[in-house]
């Protein structure tokens, strides 16, 4: 059963000392299944990371919510 999740987050470096820019990104991502109760938040930070070629570390979730 695929899930839908809208997102607003960041990627790229958050520190003002690290010499890569921050992006800002907002959308629905649609999964095959929902994410597991209890890590959802991880979960989602690895998925985007996975699809913007970058560590978990580089994310940096602001808001995200189930769509129904």
């Amino acid at each position: 059963m695929a899930a839908k999740y809208y997102t607003h987050f960041l990627t790229g470096g958050g520190d003002e000392r690290e010499s890569r820019s921050t992006h800002e990104w907002s959308g629905v991502v649609e999964l095959r299944e929902p994410l597991c109760d209890r890590r959802e938040l991880g979960e989602l930070r690895s998925l985007l990371a996975v699809n913007f070629n970058l560590d978990s570390e580089e994310i940096r979730i602001l808001h995200w919510a189930r769509l129904h």
